[in-house]
């Protein structure tokens, strides 16, 4: 793939959105990701301001500090780049605190959603004050494959520029435009967990794994075609693009019959 050509129409893409849909600007949530780092860089090169906000909720120190560097090579390289970092913890203990009924893997993943629901809000609080767009950081694979996002979380967004790339076009578009190596080289993580627990922890598959997977399922394949681990990640894509499938699809309105109007 001609990754250069490809980061420059995605940022004439946001450009041209924006200047259609009479927006100022871009907010775009930092979490010290590959994801957010390539989303953030791809709406700083669009010329237009874009407002970066690290939102850390009980994140480890790792994570936290590669946000900042990664802020800091931005505004370093962009004028019209800036910067907020907006402590979110305390909003997310009290919420907790009000809400928690019992301590359960369920109620961990609930609460974990709920984390990535704070900063939504968050980025759409600071979209509407500056007439700005919340940029997604949602890749092809988590996007459209497995669903693996916060539904009105992380999946709530204005716009999608890297929506249409497979996690290693993350990394290789990122490669283009300077991304620092410490953010390149961290394993994937959603930042939602106490534990740190990476990607590849939560679905039992690499990326570059699933990638394969999606590829087969393109090609209409069933699990019965393969044997050993390739079946083993057919199925993990299957079962999570099945269970998560309510997230991809618009979400269904009841029609009222015509004999009733």
């Amino acid at each position: 793939m001609k990754y250069e050509i490809i980061a420059n129409n995605i940022i004439q893409w946001l450009k041209d959105y924006a200047e259609k849909s009479k927006i100022n600007g871009f907010v775009v949530g930092i979490s010290g990701g590959i994801d957010s780092a390539l989303t953030s860089s791809l709406c700083a090169n669009t010329g237009l301001p874009t407002l970066c906000i690290d939102m850390p909720i009980l994140q480890s120190e790792d994570e936290v500090k590669r946000a900042s560097k990664h802020i800091t090579w931005l505004q370093n390289k962009f004028d019209n780049v800036s910067h907020k970092s907006i402590d979110l913890n305390n909003v997310f203990l009290s919420f907790k605190s009000t809400v928690e009924e019992k301590s359960d893997e369920n109620n961990f993943l609930t609460l974990a959603n709920s984390r990535s629901r704070i900063r939504m809000t968050t980025l759409y609080y600071f979209a509407g004050l500056n007439n700005f767009l919340v940029a997604g950081t949602g890749n092809k694979v988590e996007d459209f494959g497995i669903g693996f996002y916060t539904k009105y979380g992380d999946g709530g967004v204005d716009i999608s520029p890297i929506a249409d790339l497979n996690k290693t076009d993350v990394f290789e578009v990122s490669k283009t435009l300077g991304v620092i190596d410490e953010i390149i080289k961290a394993k994937p993580t959603d930042g939602l967990w106490d534990d740190g627990r990476t990607d590849e922890d939560q679905i039992g598959a690499t990326y570059k794994e699933l990638e394969w997977a999606m590829k087969q399922k393109d090609l209409k394949k069933q699990l019965d075609d393969f044997k050993g681990r390739e079946k083993e990640v057919f199925k993990i894509l299957t079962k999570f693009n099945q269970q998560n499938l309510h997230k991809m699809i618009p979400i269904p309105i009841y029609k009222i019959p015509e004999n009733l109007k």
